[in-house]
Formats: structure tokens, C-alpha cells, sequence
């Protein structure tokens, strides 16, 4: 699903990555963890094509082609979907607008116009999202629990093949954070990969890892399986540098 090889990036004429080496194969779920500043949200905005990283060195292939050319509306054409940590405002663009385009651009012909609003509706349901939501501005004034609800909602109607979930627990109280988890769940399948970049081990209670991977000085500095994830949360990541 994803390949990424000694990938190298720079922001601000500053180098944030230092050799990111990745692989995920279809259907698995990989959480990065490591402390503020390691390179975590700088390799998730790189996957989806942030013009404001730049790729000095290394590759990123997607189901086996190189996504670095391609636009960040082109990647999530490919199926390729990001959860932001603190999702944007729209004033002016309702709720439904947005999902409407959103569905027609990356999905097409593949879900008829007459039955968008079916989908919607139907996804809606299993969120407990309510209808009231529909004529809101995108993200205006919704509270960090609502907004990541909502975010939840676009993942599933967008059935990407590629999760990136940049702390999508960020803000969350207990209640929020279970029902987020639980979309992500449902949406979870053979045929779909899970990057979960996350501080807190608690949400992999909900979202069940198959590698944990530990983010130091812009690499991936070790790696193992959720049992990681506990140790990170009871001894922090300083050890890891011993390794």
C-alpha cells in the first residue's frame, strides 16, 4: 500500500525528515508515536503533498507508483485521506456542500448523484451526527469534539485505501474519543492501511496497532509491536536513543 524510502524533507529551508523508511502493506494499522517537534505531522502533511515541504531526497510510492509529482487534490483522488489535527473553518461552505463535493470529486461516478444524499444521511446515523450539522458552516464554531466527528464522517464517506490520522484524539474528552474510534474501526478493512500518529497510548485501547513505531530526530528510531505503545506511556522516549 505504502513504500517510503529514505525520505528526506525540509520546511522552510530547515530538514525536518532525516530519512524516513516505511513499509505498509494493505490492511494493516501502523501508530507513530514520539515527542513534539520529531517529524510526526511534517511526514503526514508530505504524504498528502503540503507544497510547503519540500522532498530533498527519497521516494514515496503508493500501491507501487511515486505520489511526489502528484497534487494533494490528485493523491486524494487515489483514495489517499488525511484527518487533520486541527481541522480548518470554512465560513460560507455548509456542511453539505462540503460533502457533496467531496464525495462527487474523489468517488465520481461510482456513487450516483441521486444517492449521495442516502449515504450521508445513512453514515450520519452510525455517528450519532445530527441533522442540524448539515447547514453549519464547515468546522464554524464547532467545539474540538464535533469537528473530529464530522472529520470521521468525511473518512467514511471517502472510503480511502490510505488513513493518515494526524493526533485525531487531540482535545477529545473520554465520549468523544470513543465514538471517533469507532468510525475509525468501522472503516477499517483488509483492503485499507491506518497511519495513526498519536502522543497517548489510549487510543490504541480502541484502534488496535499491528507496529508501533517510535519518531526521534526526524526518523523512525525503533519500532514493535502495540506492546511498545505501554512502554512509551510508562517510561517515555528517551530510552529509545540507547538502542
Amino acid at each position: 500500500m505504502l513504500s517510503i524510502k529514505d525520505l528526506c524533507v525540509s520546511v522552510e529551508g530547515k530538514e525536518v525528515l532525516k530519512g524516513v523508511n516505511l513499509e505498509m502493506a494493505k490492511g494493516e494499522v501502523h501508530a507513530i508515536m514520539g515527542k513534539n517537534g520529531s517529524g510526526k505531522t511534517t511526514l503526514s502533511y508530505t504524504l498528502m503533498g503540503h507544497p510547503k515541504y519540500v522532498v530533498t531526497k527519497g521516494e514515496v510510492l503508493f500501491e507501487g507508483k511515486s505520489i511526489l509529482d502528484l497534487s494533494a487534490d490528485e493523491r486524494a483522488k487515489l483514495r489517499m485521506f488525511l484527518g487533520f489535527q486541527y481541522p480548518v473553518a470554512i465560513p460560507g461552505v455548509t456542511v453539505a456542500q462540503f460533502l457533496r463535493s467531496a464525495i462527487s470529486s474523489v468517488r465520481g461516478s461510482e456513487v450516483p448523484s441521486k444517492d449521495i444524499r442516502k449515504l450521508i444521511k445513512k453514515e450520519m446515523l452510525e455517528l450519532d451526527i445530527p441533522d442540524s450539522f448539515m447547514t453549519r458552516y464547515l468546522n464554524d464554531g464547532f467545539s474540538g469534539g464535533e469537528k473530529k466527528r464530522l472529520e470521521t464522517l468525511q473518512m467514511r464517506l471517502l472510503a480511502p485505501k490510505l488513513m493518515i490520522l494526524d493526533e485525531t484524539d487531540s482535545g477529545l474528552d473520554i465520549d468523544s474519543m470513543k465514538k471517533v474510534a469507532e468510525g475509525i474501526q468501522n472503516t477499517r478493512s483488509q483492503d485499507t492501511s491506518i497511519l495513526l500518529i498519536t502522543h497517548y497510548q489510549r487510543l490504541l485501547d480502541y484502534v488496535k496497532p499491528d507496529f508501533v513505531h517510535v519518531f526521534l530526530d526526524g526518523k523512525i528510531a525503533h519500532s514493535g509491536t502495540a506492546d511498545l505503545a505501554l512502554r512509551l506511556e510508562k517510561d517515555g522516549y528517551e530510552w529509545v536513543r540507547g538502542l
